[in-house]
């Protein structure tokens, strides 16, 4: 009798055990995501008081208010607006210059980090007591907010300000790939030695700056960091609004690792269409490909893009399915080869002489060896483990700074 008692009292455990477990584990997938903005209550008492200036553009979001308006109606003196590329309202179109101007909204004076300078100056920072940064990046190299953070945290450190980072999910997070950086190809579209998709948020990424020592003289930005609730890395995260203009669907962003590497060649990427980054084409494949689009001018957009009023014939990536990148975590380098492969001028393929909307491949690439690898003929295998051992340092690196699993 005891032992029957005390197998159902052992069953009774197990049973408990195992639906407390089951619980908390539903508990913690049900879990939303939260971003650093979301969570007023973790940095109202840090602005409370103080003279704020706020790096922003439309991703500058709580629920469906901008930060801006929820911080000025909850009492936050904000007396100074920053805008990246595109702008703060985000109707400026890709590498457009932006000029300063008074917001008709708030009344708040807009400084633009995309026009004459790149970073606040001493007298754009004279009457602000803390700087705020809260925008949404989408993971790449190329996308070129996290060189607007570096020049933020740069100008903070200079005129001792704080830098408070209301942190954001990188969609892209999942993803840690591509050829390290070659420093003599730095530009406007690469300022770091890192790889095309760096797998880090924002903040995660600020972390890096200062210790990589990536701020001149190697200066120490001091940050204040609100992270993101519930968050993984690999978790997938849907934008409430589009990062900018030609980002405009969660398709295009998820493809942007791969296909933006297409502004390096002859092909259109979709600019000048209402599907950017997820079909590729150019009119001399139409003996290759039937799928077809035609790009136009579309302001706020792309007024000019490649092959404007042109038939272009490739590739659509509308409905590709994003799970197989999810489950191979690599950049799809077979559309490259394959549109290499089928394009009739092969020698024409990445000469930007063509037209002044086509970009550098090298540039986008980060290194000098990518084109001459795609004119060879290397598979997607060869070109990718040319990227070893540096990809393989870097992922080490990047796991001093990383502030989510």
């Amino acid at each position: 009798m005891k032992k029957l008692q005390i197998s159902f009292l052992f069953v009774g455990l197990v049973f408990i055990l195992g639906f407390k477990c089951t619980q908390k584990a539903y508990n913690s997938v049900a879990e939303p995501i939260k971003t650093g903005a979301e969570q007023t209550d973790k940095y109202l008492s840090i602005l409370k008081g103080k003279r704020v200036g706020i790096l922003a553009n439309p991703t500058t979001i709580i629920g469906k208010s901008h930060l801006v308006d929820s911080l000025q109606k909850l009492g936050i003196e904000i007396v100074k607006v920053f805008g990246p590329e595109h702008g703060f309202r985000g109707n400026a179109s890709n590498g457009a210059k932006v000029s300063d101007e008074i917001d008709a909204a708030t009344g708040i004076k807009i400084i633009s980090l995309y026009g004459k300078k790149r970073k606040p100056s001493a007298e754009d920072l004279a009457n602000v007591d803390i700087m705020v940064f809260d925008i949404q990046d989408v993971g790449c190299r190329f996308y070129t907010y996290i060189n607007v953070l570096r020049d933020v945290m740069e100008a903070c450190a200079e005129h001792n300000k704080i830098l408070l980072i209301l942190d954001r999910p990188n969609p892209n997070g999942y993803l840690v790939d591509g050829p390290i950086m070659d420093m003599r190809l730095k530009s406007g579209i690469g300022q770091f030695p890192i790889p095309i998709a760096h797998g880090m948020t924002i903040a995660e990424f600020a972390q890096m700056i200062n210790g990589e020592g990536w701020l001149p003289n190697q200066a120490k930005c001091k940050l204040e960091i609100v992270k993101v609730a519930n968050y993984k890395h690999d978790m997938e995260y849907i934008l409430p609004i589009k990062p900018s203009p030609n980002l405009n669907t969660q398709q295009s962003i998820m493809l942007y690792p791969a296909t933006c590497m297409f502004e390096g060649t002859i092909l259109s990427q979709g600019r000048g269409t209402q599907v950017p980054f997820t079909v590729l084409g150019a009119p001399l494949l139409k003996d290759k490909y039937t799928f077809n689009f035609t790009p136009k001018s579309i302001p706020g957009m792309s007024e000019s893009p490649l092959h404007m009023n042109e038939t272009c014939y490739g590739l659509d990536l509308m409905k590709y399915d994003i799970k197989n990148l999810r489950k191979t975590k690599r950049i799809n380098l077979q559309w490259m080869i394959d549109l290499y492969n089928a394009y009739p001028d092969k020698a024409k393929f990445f000469d930007r002489t063509q037209s002044k909307q086509m970009g550098n491949i090298d540039f986008l690439a980060g290194v000098y060896e990518f084109r001459k690898q795609i004119e060879e003929g290397k598979t997607a295998e060869e070109i990718q483990k040319s990227w070893e051992p540096g990809l393989s340092e870097y992922k080490k690196m990047r796991l001093k700074y990383v502030l989510y699993d």
